[in-house]
């Protein structure tokens, strides 16, 4: 698969967004400046540049610096596999508040419901 030539960063992004979706996790996409990035959680920004997806993985504590995952924007499935994993991750090691937890989801709000 190759990228379009015209924006491959947003057309990455996107489709990692559409893949991510398919494991049932949501996503906000920004793009600009040559550089997109899929919002999907706190602590975890994947940023495209047409050839790669990166992301922070980790800490290494004994080097104190961050640790960061690479993957091909070419295999947009399975990086969406690989973020998802961290993703689950990362939800049972940062739940939401009860502050977040007790807003209206954006679909509520826009339904009146919330």
């Amino acid at each position: 698969m190759s990228l379009p030539s015209s924006r491959p960063e947003k057309y990455a992004a996107d489709t990692l967004a559409d893949a991510l979706a398919a494991h049932g996790v949501s996503t906000d996409v920004h793009d600009g400046y040559g550089l997109s990035l899929v919002s999907v959680w706190i602590g975890l920004v994947v940023w495209c540049d047409g050839e790669w997806y990166w992301w922070r993985a980790g800490w290494d504590d004994r080097r104190k610096r961050v640790l960061y995952a690479r993957h091909p924007a070419v295999e947009p499935s399975r990086a969406a596999r690989r973020i998802a994993f961290h993703y689950a991750d990362l939800r049972r090691h940062h739940p939401l508040s009860e502050t977040v937890r007790d807003l209206p989801s954006p679909e509520a709000a826009e339904a009146g419901t919330g």
